[in-house]
């Protein structure tokens, strides 16, 4: 997978024009698209998404650099997405909204604040077992539910790229006609169980150091390891053309 091949959404304000119904939203960082480079799966969900968002400034500086098409001119990431939606359904006067993936008690606390944040939006959740790879029985387990709630948003979050691969998979499936969006750490930011950085430390594009910061065991190999190897991406596709 290479820069020129992502197809960008370029700003929060072209998320406006999306259409309705059926449509699938994912987001890359670096560390994503170092994972792609491999997994062959994972390039294909990102790829075959209706929108993809640029969930980090060095994936949007790289393309800047690079001169792709349709370059981005910020950084939209799952918490923007996930403000952007909600939000739109709440004025619009409500509807459902499921959250896939995550620990009960996540749920729970998400429930709660949702029913505060956005009073018209009915919440319906569902803990998938916490494993490398679901059974058929479980996928369909999560399917029967989803398409029982009829929702007007579904959120995934399963960690990447699980949740990616996951709604790709199913996508064919999944016979709804809603917004979804894979959005991984922003029920733990939504639930107030992780801390997102502070505004200004986002707006200075420091968020990753904020978050290295509180979990530097958990994200080492994504900023010690895969920042390298991006920047060694973005360095080989400019000197390949």
């Amino acid at each position: 997978m290479r820069f020129r091949d992502l197809n960008l959404t370029r700003s929060r304000a072209a998320m406006a024009s999306w259409p309705e119904g059926k449509f699938l939203i994912d987001t890359v960082n670096a560390h994503s698209f170092v994972i792609a480079q491999r997994d062959e799966a994972f390039a294909r969900a990102l790829l075959e998404a209706d929108a993809l968002l640029p969930d980090g400034l060095p994936v949007v500086k790289a393309c800047r650099l690079l001169h792709t098409e349709n370059a981005p001119d910020e950084k939209v990431a799952g918490a923007d997405l996930f403000a952007y939606e909600m939000g739109r359904l709440e004025e619009r006067g409500g509807g459902t909204c499921f959250f896939l993936g995550s620990s009960p008690e996540v749920l729970r606390r998400i429930t709660e604040l949702a029913a505060v944040d956005y009073p018209h939006i009915r919440v319906v959740t569902f803990s998938p077992p916490y494993k490398p790879d679901f059974s058929p029985e479980e996928n369909q387990a999560m399917l029967r539910a989803v398409h029982a709630a009829d929702p007007d948003l579904l959120w995934v979050g399963m960690t990447a790229p699980k949740q990616e691969k996951w709604l790709h998979d199913h996508w064919q499936e999944l016979d709804i006609h809603c917004h979804a969006g894979a959005i991984g750490a922003v029920f733990d930011f939504f639930a107030g169980t992780v801390k997102r950085a502070p505004q200004w430390w986002i707006d200075h594009g420091l968020e990753w150091l904020h978050r290295f910061l509180r979990e530097p065991r958990r994200t080492w190999r994504r900023y010690l390891v895969s920042s390298p190897v991006f920047l060694l991406l973005v360095l080989k596709e400019k000197l390949g053309r």
